[in-house]
């Protein structure tokens, strides 16, 4: 051992006064309770962010491939491709829109229907060399569930709703610009010489190229005009004789109101009778199809989160009702007719993620029966994908871009998918580790000060050695040493501190309130990568405090040392 290092060592305490002992003791504990808080709130950030990336992708695949589109229909297609990039393990379409739950008197509005294949997204029915499953929900599945009766026997995807019919235009409707009635098939022009535009011969030709009755239309028409030939023959009646007649009732009325109430007025039952609550409606008018086990048992399936399950009152083999938020009817692009639709479904499996937001917001049922929302047919809102490492996941979604090489489809990675909230997390953790670190220099500051009083108190012992030939460095290296000791031992309580608040918090499980966490209880990821960054900044920042003491014992001659005694 050096001679510098054994004199630190003896420096860090001392026989004559005591207080230079316990500043060191002080110091020592300040570092540690830096180090313990720093490596805490590093192991609890990092512990978030873990947390919702496991969550996020336990329901949401790695890359998404979508459409600037609603006409998703060469899907099939972008999937053969999808599959031969590199990285790509899993494939499947999927098909997302708003709906409204409903269960008895309880509604859930602003939930996402789901729709998936139930082979390639979830591997049900895949076997072990059958396709990858691209998402985790099967791990996340309460007990009792089976995926296996997400998808109706012989199902297969809806049909394309047919276009909506033009008006329907009278037989002697000009067209736009003066010119002369077009007349329908099977009839002739009006103005043709012998002729009226009635129908040629409508029991050779009794429709037009639109499928519509001629002779149906042509007998409406004539209807129409005999009303209107009556409504003109029809004598009209002087104003003075209604005016007059209005003004005696108006005075018949007054009498009536100031004469009051004749007869019993009293309700039947009295006054104390009570409404129903409830309009009484036939079955046969209004079936419950929920109170059939049968109908229930041949109902397609679908699988909710243990949040919405619990707000609507839901249990596997339960009926729920799904309702588009469609008000009225509306036109789809191609002038198809598009209603509200509602349809029934049977609660085949209960899920729990953990993360409330998509407990409570997020339901699936098989991609037919989703399809069949929107009458748009064989269309899917975007193709999905599974990685083999999901650190990976930007590049294979540039890759991705590259191969399919057109402007029509965008990719998306689970991190830019949820851009918000893992930046306000890496941000969350940026400053409140920056914030904590103060507490280290603050440590630091109690070192400066526990050296400096031990160079006040030895300027003898320095001036001695200096005089017995020290050199400026080997004093440096007396004070460095003790700074560093002082920032080790420091260290190394404060990392051992941490390590056991952690594991306090894992055992514990300190609860949050998922309402405004997402999540039930406090995140903990213990990494050694961060312990031992933060123990090398630790250890850093207290080396650093002793370049001021200790250079300034550096520099102290034998004269001055021994003047001032």
């Amino acid at each position: 051992m050096s001679y510098p290092l054994e004199v630190a060592l003896r420096y860090m305490g001392s026989r004559k006064r005591a207080f230079i002992s316990i500043s060191t003791v002080f110091a020592i504990l300040g570092v540690s309770l830096g180090v313990a808080a720093l490596a805490t709130v590093m192991s609890v950030t990092g512990g978030f962010q873990a947390e919702f990336r496991d969550k996020v992708l336990g329901v949401n695949a790695h890359v998404l491939v979508l459409k600037y589109s609603t006409d998703f229909r060469e899907y099939r297609s972008i999937m053969e491709q999808v599959e031969k990039v590199p990285g790509v393990v899993g494939v499947a379409p999927f098909s997302i829109n708003p709906m409204m739950l409903t269960h008895g008197d309880a509604t859930a509005t602003g939930v996402l229907l789901k729709g998936v294949e139930p082979s390639t997204s979830l591997g049900v029915g895949a076997g072990p060399n059958g396709p990858v499953a691209v998402l985790d929900l099967p791990r996340y599945i309460l007990p009792g569930g089976d995926l296996s009766a997400l998808r109706l026997p012989g199902a297969k995807p809806p049909e394309r709703a047919a276009p909506a019919l033009p008006p329907v235009p009278t037989l002697d409707e000009a067209p736009p610009g003066g010119a002369p009635p077009i007349p329908l098939p099977g009839t002739t022009a009006p103005d043709a010489p012998g002729k009226s535009g009635r129908l040629a011969n409508p029991l050779l030709d009794p429709t037009d190229e639109h499928g519509r009755d001629l002779g149906l239309l042509h007998a409406m028409e004539q209807r129409i005009r005999e009303d209107e030939r009556k409504a003109a023959a029809a004598p009209s009646q002087p104003d003075e004789a209604p005016a007059a007649e209005a003004a005696e009732d108006d005075e018949a009325a007054e009498e009536r109101f100031a004469a009051g109430p004749v007869g019993n007025v009293e309700p039947e039952g009295g006054y104390k009778s009570v409404l129903p609550e409830d309009d009484a409606i036939p079955a046969e008018v209004d079936p419950d199809l929920c109170a059939n086990p049968e109908s229930v048992a041949k109902m397609p399936g679908i699988v909710i989160g243990s949040s919405l399950a619990k707000n609507l009152d839901l249990d596997i083999g339960k009926c729920v009702m799904v309702t588009s938020p469609t008000i009225g009817f509306s036109f789809t692009a191609d002038g198809a007719i598009k209603p509200a639709i509602a349809k029934h479904f049977r609660v085949i499996a209960i899920f729990e993620a953990g993360f409330d937001q998509y407990d409570s917001k997020l339901v699936y049922t098989d991609l037919y029966e989703a399809q069949a929302f929107y009458g748009q047919g064989d269309t899917v809102t975007g193709v999905e994908m599974r990685v083999d490492d999901i650190d990976a996941a930007p590049a294979i979604a540039k890759e991705v871009a590259r191969t399919l090489g057109s402007g029509l489809y965008h990719t998306m990675d689970w991190e830019e998918l949820n851009r918000g909230l893992f930046a306000a997390l890496r941000i969350q953790q940026i400053g409140m580790s920056a914030v904590l670190a103060l507490i280290i220099v603050v440590a630091a500051f109690t070192v400066v000060a526990t050296l400096i009083m031990v160079v006040l108190d030895k300027k003898k012992e320095i001036a001695v050695l200096k005089a017995m030939g020290a050199t400026n460095s080997a004093i440096l290296r007396i004070f460095v040493y003790q700074g560093g000791i002082i920032g080790f031992a420091g260290t190394t309580f404060g990392l051992l501190l941490g390590f056991a608040v952690c594991k306090g918090l894992l055992v514990y499980g300190f609860p949050l309130d998922p309402k405004v966490y997402f999540i039930s209880h406090l995140p903990v990821q213990v990494r050694w990568t961060e312990f031992l960054i933060t123990g090398g900044t630790a250890i850093a920042i207290c080396l650093l405090a002793t370049i001021i003491p200790s250079t300034y014992a550096a520099r102290l001659s034998p004269a001055e040392g021994f003047r001032d005694r």
